[in-house]
């Protein structure tokens, strides 16, 4: 009897100890403004203003006088940069914390004004929120407003490109 008893608590320890170890980790959610079809991927490359950003901690990275920081929002000298009319390089070989490491090469490949294959958003772009600021929209309906002084795509669904990084 005894036997049978540990045979149940070491079968049940383990049973637990299993189900502990496969517990699923949430990653961030890309940005309504991400483009589609990289849920997967963890950084996009933004090469009109050299800045990367990391869709599992929702932050943007920028190098600030050579120390690269990490924050929830853009700086303030991008404060009228439109995230959904903006191209984004999508790094999809590249799983490390540290994306600007390949700094160099990335602003010699997608220099400013690069555009690939044409690329759609996750999601519409937000009425009275011209499209900055905010690394994952949701939640964040209208307290971005302001003028948008960055350039006006003539046509709503006009697209850019999918640069995938090699």
């Amino acid at each position: 009897m005894k036997k049978l008893v540990f045979a149940s608590v070491l079968f049940m320890s383990v049973f637990f100890a299993q189900a502990q170890v496969s517990i699923n980790v949430n990653i961030g959610t890309p940005p309504n403004w991400g483009p589609q079809g990289y849920d997967d991927s963890r950084y996009y490359y933004l090469p009109d203003i050299d800045v990367y950003y990391d869709v599992n901690q929702s932050a943007f990275i920028y190098d600030n006088g050579g120390k690269w920081m990490r924050e929830k929002r853009l700086p303030s000298r991008y404060r009228n940069y439109d995230l959904y009319s903006s191209y984004k390089v999508v790094l999809t070989d590249y799983r490390g914390d540290s994306p600007y490491y390949y700094h160099t090469k990335h602003r010699a490949e997608y220099p400013k004004g690069y555009h690939g294959k044409p690329q759609k958003n996750r999601g519409e772009k937000p009425k009275g929120n011209n499209g900055n600021h905010y690394g994952n929209d949701k939640g964040n309906k209208g307290k971005n407003k302001g003028n948008n002084n960055s350039k006006k795509q003539s046509d709503k669904n006009h697209d850019h490109g999918n640069g995938k990084h090699h």
